[in-house]
């Protein structure tokens, strides 16, 4: 069953890297290592427990932390727009859990609101950042982002 909130966001902005590849990419659109670290910096400022520093993957970042004491994981990839000149940041929440409770799903399922709210209260706040859309999962997955909200707790 998926959470009846919004776990997918998207947001542009221009403040950090997506367009120069670096040597320790480990593809070369690998962008958000910088937006990683700023985000645990501010989760930081908030209060959260998180990792030192973010771990890749082969389109993009990841970071760990903590809401409410439950682990949880937030993905960062970069999508280009030919006519936009930041592009558009996606980012979405998962629950941090092991090899057997990831292969059964466990990811998708018991995202805590708080832990949402903790990454859209960084986002809606920053002049860093503009057009934050919530999306849920299945909707964005569908490409339906136009039923996207300026809040993770919107209702349907």
């Amino acid at each position: 069953m998926e959470s009846k909130v919004r776990t997918v966001v998207t947001f542009e902005s221009t403040a950090f890297n997506m367009a120069e590849p670096k040597d320790y990419f480990i593809n070369p659109c690998c962008f958000g290592d910088d937006l990683a670290k700023w985000l645990i910096q501010e989760l930081r400022k908030k209060g959260s427990e998180t990792d030192d520093e973010p771990g890749q993957e082969d389109f993009g970042w990841y970071l760990n932390f903590g809401a409410t004491g439950i682990g949880h994981t937030f993905v960062i990839g970069h999508r280009p727009n030919g006519e936009s000149e930041a592009g558009t940041w996606i980012g979405w929440l998962e629950r941090s859990r092991g090899l057997i409770g990831s292969l059964f799903g466990g990811r998708k399922r018991g995202i805590q609101p708080s832990a949402v709210e903790a990454v859209h209260g960084i986002l809606s706040s920053s002049a860093l950042i503009r057009d934050v859309r919530w999306h849920f999962q299945r909707d964005f997955n569908k490409g339906y982002e136009e039923h996207g909200a300026c809040s993770p707790q919107t209702p349907l």
